[in-house]
């Protein structure tokens, strides 16, 4: 028993893929956040009265 205890202990194969997991996981949120944050940027550009950009379009 204390064998079998062991072997699990020192296996390591499935610890790639846990990784892997945590790496896809911290990436998910940072483009979501990344998003969220360029999205806000985007409609302040647009909806500031005093923009450039805002006048622009409202011209035509």
């Amino acid at each position: 028993m204390t064998n079998l205890l062991q072997q699990f202990v020192k296996d390591e194969s499935g610890a790639t893929a846990i990784e892997y997991g945590l790496i896809v996981a911290v990436l998910s949120l940072a483009i979501v956040a990344g998003v969220g944050k360029a999205a806000d940027a985007i409609q302040w550009l647009f909806s500031d009265n005093g923009s450039k950009l805002a006048n622009a379009f409202a011209q035509h």
